[in-house]
C-alpha cells in the first residue's frame, strides 16, 4: 500500500532521460528537457535519438528544441585518486544548494526532485560520512566515485557524480511504471537489491529513505 502511495506521488517526476552528448535539447510542455544527437517527425509523433537509443513522444509535449551549447568535459581514463582531506576542498567558498541546483539542471532533472535526495542522503552537510563509509553531500560510496572518475571529498565532484549515478538509474528503469520510485530505493539500497525484490526491498532504512524523499518533495512543491 505504501509503495502504490509513492508511485503516485511520484508520478510527476517520470520522464525519459538520456546521457549527454553534443547535439539538442526537446524542451517539453512541463519545462523538462531531453537531450538528443536528433530528431525527426512523423505525423502527431517526435522520435528522438539519443545516446540510449530512440525515444518517442507525442508532438504535443514538445515545446520545441535548443541547440546544446554547453562543451561536455572528455573523463581521463583513470579513475581520480581518492584521499580523504582534513576538509572538503573549497568546501568553504561554495552553496552546496546552487551546486544541486546547477548540477540537475545540466542532467535535465527536476531540482527540487534532487535536492530531495539530497536532504534525505545528508542535509547538506558537506562532510557527511556514514557509519557504511558514505561520503559527502550525495553520500557516495568511494566505489561508486571512483566507478565515475570523481573524488568524493570534493564538494562540486561528489554532487556531479550523484547526479549523474541518480540519472542513471532513472535511465535503467526508465520502462518501468515505477521508475522513479525504483531508482530513489537502488539509490539508497542498490541496483541490485531492488532487482531481486522487483521493488522498493522490504528493508526499513529504504523504505523509510523513500518515504522521507516523498515527503521532501512534496513539502517542496506545496512552498511553491
Amino acid at each position: 500500500m505504501r509503495q502504490t502511495i509513492l508511485v503516485r506521488l511520484f508520478c510527476l517526476l517520470l520522464l525519459p532521460v538520456s546521457l549527454a552528448t553534443a547535439g539538442e535539447y526537446a524542451v517539453l510542455s512541463t519545462g523538462f528537457r531531453i537531450h538528443a544527437d536528433a530528431h525527426t517527425i512523423s505525423g502527431d509523433r517526435i522520435s528522438l535519438t539519443t545516446a540510449n537509443g530512440v525515444i518517442e513522444v507525442p508532438a504535443s509535449m514538445v515545446a520545441g528544441f535548443e541547440q546544446e551549447e554547453v562543451s561536455v568535459p572528455v573523463q581521463t581514463s583513470e579513475p581520480a585518486s581518492i584521499t580523504k582531506p582534513d576538509v572538503a576542498p573549497a568546501a568553504a567558498n561554495v552553496d552546496p544548494r546552487q551546486l544541486v541546483t546547477e548540477a540537475a539542471k545540466k542532467a535535465g532533472l527536476p531540482p527540487a526532485f534532487v535536492h530531495s535526495i539530497v536532504r534525505a542522503e545528508s542535509a547538506y552537510q558537506t562532510n557527511a560520512v556514514s557509519p557504511k563509509g558514505a561520503i559527502g553531500l550525495m553520500q557516495l560510496m568511494p566505489s561508486t566515485a571512483a566507478a565515475l572518475n570523481a573524488n568524493p571529498y570534493d564538494v562540486k565532484q561528489n554532487v556531479q557524480a550523484g547526479v549523474e549515478y541518480l540519472r542513471e538509474l532513472l535511465l535503467k528503469y526508465q520502462n518501468d511504471a515505477n521508475q522513479v520510485v525504483k531508482a530513489i530505493a537502488a539509490y539508497n539500497a542498490g541496483p541490485g537489491a531492488v532487482d531481486k525484490y522487483h521493488g522498493v526491498p522490504p528493508y526499513r532504512e529504504t523504505v523509510d529513505y523513500v518515504r522521507r524523499v516523498a515527503q521532501q518533495y512534496l513539502r517542496s512543491q506545496s512552498n511553491q
